[in-house]
Formats: structure tokens, sequence, C-alpha cells
């Protein structure tokens, strides 16, 4: 069987070399890899370090750039039986993380898979405490819900095929596809055994607007959703005291306290304004969502 590891990367220099070299030392058994590189304008040295490793690189303009026209870019070159996502700036943790991660596919019990994510080097404290909400360690097969991130993925290329990702969403173009699995009766798997360090580097300009677009979004998917202005607040609140209360519990407060005001502010604050966010995007509006002054980590979630 063959598999078709597909990264979607923007200036990834810092962590790609380690990607690839774990990738490479994968335990496959029966199946054979090749990797994909759909980069979208990196001026670092991603495209030398993908190249130097064995990667089919293609490029994607800045202008045709969304987060699910690129992936299915990278799938139409793919070969593979089955298509595994993940960020350029995630590192599997194990030598048994892409077996895990599309072992449903393979034995049929589910479409599409996810696996665990934790913080790592710059990780800030409160979106490791993020990562512990969402990435158990627990599996989950199937899981309830159409929740699922593509940092971290795996689907069999046929039912990508049928389906393909919304190349039109400001992120979670990963939920979006899966909504529409859901409601057709597929299956969508949590692997907590397929664990990735996602190492995010952003300011809290980026934090801002990755949730903000992701915000945007989940209008899309999820339309009942409405935030106001004092949820916002309260959502913020609780969130905080919950950071404080756990980085008192661990001895870190002092030494976390500004970085958790800052982080849990820029995700609500984001969150609030995509939500409230109606008018059709223009393209110098995309650009800035998807192309920060200072680019890093906005080429995932």
């Amino acid at each position: 069987m063959k598999i078709s590891v597909v990264i979607r990367a923007l200036n990834e220099e810092k962590y790609l070399g380690e990607l690839l070299l774990s990738i490479s030392r994968q335990q496959l058994g029966d199946m054979h890899v090749e990797t994909i590189l759909i980069d979208s304008g990196s001026t670092d040295e991603t495209l030398r370090i993908a190249e130097e490793n064995g990667c089919r690189v293609t490029h994607i303009q800045k202008h045709e750039f969304t987060f699910g026209r690129s992936l299915n870019w990278g799938s139409k070159l793919a070969n593979g039986d089955i298509l595994v996502y993940i960020s350029g700036h995630c590192v599997p943790e194990s030598s048994s993380w892409l077996t895990e991660l599309v072992g449903p596919i393979r034995d049929g019990t589910a479409s599409y898979t996810y696996g665990r994510q934790v913080g790592r080097d710059t990780t800030t404290y409160s979106e490791k405490k993020i990562f512990e909400k969402y990435y158990s360690e627990k599996s989950k097969i199937p899981q309830a819900g159409f929740f699922c991130n593509n940092a971290n993925s795996a689907i069999a290329k046929s039912t990508w095929e049928k389906y393909q990702f919304d190349e039109d969403v400001t992120g979670l173009e990963d939920m979006e596809l899966a909504k529409r699995l859901v409601n057709d009766g597929n299956v969508i798997a949590y692997v907590a055994e397929a664990v990735v360090f996602h190492i995010h580097r952003e300011s809290f300009a980026q934090t801002k607007r990755r949730y903000e677009r992701e915000s945007i979004a989940l209008q899309h998917i999820m339309p009942e959703i409405h935030i106001s202005f004092l949820d916002m607040l309260r959502y913020f609140s609780a969130a905080v005291r919950s950071d404080f209360s756990d980085a008192m519990s661990e001895g870190r407060f002092l030494r976390e306290l500004s970085g958790i005001v800052k982080f849990r502010f820029a995700q609500y604050w984001g969150t609030y304004r995509g939500n409230h966010e109606h008018r059709k995007l223009s393209r110098k509006r995309k650009e800035n969502y998807y192309y920060p002054s200072k680019v890093f980590g906005d080429s995932d979630k």
C-alpha cells in the first residue's frame, strides 16, 4: 500500500528537516511512502530542505492560496491510496505515528482520522492547555461529532476524490469536510497513539488572525453559533482563571502570567471579531489572513 504524506508549507525551515527525518524513520511494514510539499511562497530554506530530502514539490501562488485549495492541489498530485496531512511545523513523536494514524482507514473502521497534538519548544502555556482539552490520551474510534484537524490527519484518496476540501472557507477546511462525511454516514476517528509535537511561534497579531479567520469559517460550518461581546468577555475570563489556577498548581504562575493573558485575549477577541464578520472578504482581506507581515505558522490552523 502506498501512502502520500502531504505537507502544506510557508517558511517552515526551522522544523521541516526534523519532520522529514521522522517520516523517513517510520515503521512501514507493507507500506511505501512518498512525501509531497505544497509551497505557497517560502523565502527561507524550506524548498532546499524539501528537495534534499526527496520531496515532490508543487507551488501555489499567493493570489490562489486557500487552505482547502492547497491541500486539493497536493492531493491531486499524490499517488498514494491514503493521504496523510501534516503541518510543516509538526514533528511525529515516534516511529509508529504513521501506522497508527492510517490504521482505522486500512481496516475500514473510519473514513477520516486525526491524531493527538502536544506542545513543544515555543508553544505557549495556554495553547498547551488547548491541546490537552481537544487531544486526550484516549482514542475515540468512532468519535461523536465532526471535529478534526489537518495538522495531523489521514483520509483515503478515494474518499477525498469524492468530497474534496472546500476551497473558499478561510480555515477549518478539515471540519467542513468532516461534517459532510458524517452527514453521509461516514466515521471520523481520533487516534491518540498517533502523536505529533505541534510547534507554533506566533505573535499576538498572528494568533488573533488565526482565530478570527477560523471563526469566520465556523459561521459557514455552524451558522447557529453566535458570540456576543459579553460572551467573549465571559469566555476570556473563564479561560484566564483556569490557566492561572493550573499555572499556580504547577509553580509557573509568575512565569506564565503575561503570556496567558495575551494568548487568551488574542484567541477570544479574534473569535468574536470573526463571528461578526459577515461581508464577503476582498482579495486584500484574504491575503491579510493568509499572509501576515511576519509570516510563520499560518500554513495550518
